[in-house]
């Protein structure tokens, strides 16, 4: 998939203000700090189209970015940070369970972990309600970097075994850029797939 262009559409706090002109969405969704808005500039061979907060767990908007004009890169607001103010943490859930609702458009959302930390209980909701509305996900672990190529063997197994998976999740670097190509690849693959079948590699 080359990407000839991506800019920024609108943000949205509710399914009223989603784009409403039917064109397929991929998702990333994942735990503060994980990664996710770094991993989506690198998709895109972007160096700042999506900003990257100094606060863990502050943005709290789903914000919709259209790519060559076909389909939209969808940045779901990050969950999980400890320090996160109570009404920030307690509008996560009703918020994102929303966009997954409402959005038939969704193609597949990419549900990153740090390959360092564990699942907890919000990636398992996450992937709980995935199931629940029939959306393909995608899992990569992300900053591969920084382990080693034994504990990366390990830790993909593990979170397969966790979650359930088909396969074994992807593994994805922005550092070293390991695994964005292979990533953006199947991302294309998934948007060109039919509708109802995406044919998953490594998710529900």
């Amino acid at each position: 998939m080359k990407i000839l262009s991506a800019e920024f559409v609108t943000s949205a706090a509710s399914p009223k203000q989603f784009p409403a002109d039917g064109k397929p969405q991929v998702a990333f969704a994942g735990r503060s700090n994980v990664g996710k808005s770094s991993l989506i500039n690198a998709l895109l061979n972007r160096s700042s189209l999506v900003k990257t907060s100094a606060t863990p767990g502050k943005t709290q908007l789903i914000n919709f970015f259209l790519i060559n004009g076909d389909f939209y890169c969808v940045d779901l607001p990050g969950y999980g940070y400890a320090k996160a103010p109570k009404d920030v943490v307690d509008a996560w859930a009703p918020m994102i369970e929303a966009y997954l609702r409402d959005s038939p458009q969704i193609r597949t959302v990419v549900v990153l972990l740090d390959i360092r930390r564990g699942l907890d209980d919000r990636d398992r909701r996450l992937m709980k309600w995935l199931r629940h509305y029939g959306i393909a996900s995608l899992i990569v672990l992300t900053k591969a970097d920084k382990v080693k190529r034994g504990e990366m063997t390990k830790v993909r197994h593990l979170v397969a075994q966790q979650l359930g998976l088909a396969g074994p999740p992807l593994l994805a670097s922005v550092k070293s850029r390991m695994g964005i190509g292979e990533l953006r690849t199947e991302i294309a693959r998934r948007l060109k797939a039919p509708a109802d079948d995406p044919g998953p590699k490594n998710g529900s």
